[in-house]
């Protein structure tokens, strides 16, 4: 019996912390084929990399624990830079233009957070098509051209160093303890697990089930256009396909770190966890010399991954 219970914690134990494990088994790998992998350069790499993924992971995390989805994070992110950029060009104020893009970001997931509620429209279709507007709309208005020579206050954050490690790390570090806080300490991080766990329950026990789906896309818009503004300043630019290759890799990373695609489960430990992970494969991957289509390949694997172990850790929670 007491070997029996033993096994059992142990695959709690795992089911619980899979991501952490997958994380340091792909650490340890890397750096067996590749022990400068190790280097303070890549490590460092590792971490500025995961920071626009990591907040844009956060962002659509808000959403998957309430049950929806929100497809628009990148759009937002691109188009709202865009404006802001423009703005800039034109002689706005550099503080300015970083808060149009924060406000303009916030107005997108107002949007969509209307759409959803109010006009109940399905979350996945009606973001999916805001996505597509502000990406056509971006592509239009650059013309499939590169606005460039931002200014360096514009891009402080982005590539300044701090006592000669990047900023960009410490932004990311800041968010994720922020949103823990949110999600496990106040009010209306609890009213979105309770809203992503139980819809009709939740609308029961008083809990203004509207208002807080579209603070919550609110909250993906702002953090969507802050990712956006990190994004342009450390490319120096925004182009026309500006963060397209994050689509599908925000999805994955919530996943993976354990928001459940039904709601009202997850961490916003185990989102960092996901981010690390994706990001440690990517990189890892390009410093082993991997053809980017390998790399690319490597990402599809682990949105299937993703998906795969929500199935698994869903199944395992039902049976337990």
């Amino acid at each position: 019996m007491q070997g029996t219970s033993t096994a059992r914690k142990i695959l709690d134990f795992s089911m619980e912390q899979a991501v952490w494990i997958l994380l340091v088994l792909a650490i340890v790998i890397m750096g067996l084929f590749k022990p400068s992998f190790y280097s303070f350069g890549i490590l460092s790499n590792i971490l500025v990399q995961a920071t626009v993924l990591g907040l844009l992971a956060i962002a659509i995390s808000m959403i998957i624990l309430l049950g929806d989805i929100n497809l628009s994070t990148v759009g937002t992110a691109g188009f709202s830079s865009l404006l802001g950029v423009m703005a800039m060009k034109h002689g706005l104020p550099v503080i300015l233009s970083i808060l149009l893009i924060l406000v303009v970001a916030s107005f997108i997931g107002l949007l969509n957070g209307l759409i959803v509620t109010k006009l109940r429209a399905n979350a996945l279709i009606a973001t999916l098509a805001m996505n597509m507007v502000l990406q056509g709309a971006l592509l239009a208005i650059t013309a499939g051209k590169t606005i460039s020579q931002l200014p360096d206050s514009y891009k402080f954050i982005s590539q300044g160093k701090i006592g000669g490690f990047p900023a960009l790390p410490l932004v990311l570090i800041l968010a994720f303890v922020v949103f823990h806080v949110i999600w496990k300490r106040t009010r209306f991080g609890r009213a979105l697990f309770a809203v992503g766990g139980n819809y009709r329950g939740a609308y029961i026990a008083g809990i203004n089930v509207q208002r807080v789906k579209i603070w919550a896309y609110v909250v993906s818009g702002l953090l969507s256009g802050f990712a956006g503004w990190l994004l342009s300043g450390y490319m120096g630019a925004v182009t026309s396909s500006f963060g397209t290759s994050y689509e599908m890799q925000v999805i994955a990373a919530a996943v993976i770190g354990g928001i459940s695609l039904t709601g009202g489960k997850g961490s916003m430990i185990g989102v960092l966890a996901g981010t690390l992970l994706l990001t440690v494969i990517q990189v890892g991957l390009a410093v082993l010399g991997i053809a980017s289509t390998v790399i690319t390949l490597a990402g599809g694997l682990m949105i299937f991954v993703a998906v795969l172990i929500d199935a698994l850790r869903n199944l395992y929670q039902a049976r337990t």
